[in-house]
């Protein structure tokens, strides 16, 4: 009699909340994946799945890189003065030549820190990172402009071939 669980794999993540209109407004240069410092009662609220990352964004500040306007709701069961800021910065964990890096690349004008998704890997809260810069107006067109193309291409070939 087997009783010992199965073992989920190492590289599988939960994923907690996206950035769904980054990739529309943004064009991605480099993805960082980062860990976040918490507090208890935020991990909480982050494993039943509520936050949002609707107009956060990343920013070096003394030598360390923050997250701020990331939005985690307080946790159903704690008590109102131990509940920490829904809004407050979350400093970001990497390693120092990460910061370092991504820091001289934050100096180039027009490019910004975006995140992506926070998930869990392995039990850690993570963030995924991207070094951004803005698309304009023409640029958002061209891609929509492409992914109709696109569908109208995959509509035309649907159901024409049968293996």
């Amino acid at each position: 009699m087997n009783t010992a669980k199965k073992k989920e794999p190492e590289s599988e993540k939960k994923v907690v909340a996206s950035h769904r209109k980054a990739r529309r407004f943004y064009e991605i240069l480099d993805v960082y994946e980062a860990g976040l410092s918490l507090t208890g009662p935020e991990v909480k609220s982050l494993r039943a799945g509520r936050a949002s990352l609707d107009g956060c964004f990343g920013r070096q500040d003394k030598g360390e890189l923050f997250l701020f306007n990331f939005y985690i709701p307080p946790y159903a069961h704690t008590r109102a003065e131990e509940a920490p800021e829904s809004r407050r910065s979350r400093k970001l964990l990497l390693h120092g030549r990460e910061i370092e890096k991504i820091s001289q690349k934050l100096q180039v004008r027009g490019l910004t820190l975006v995140p992506l998704e926070v998930y869990f890997r392995r039990g850690w809260a993570k963030v995924s990172l991207a070094l951004a810069r803005g698309k304009t107006g023409p640029d958002r067109r061209e891609d929509l402009k492409k992914k109709a193309v696109a569908r109208e291409a995959e509509k035309s070939f649907k159901g024409k071939y049968r293996g």
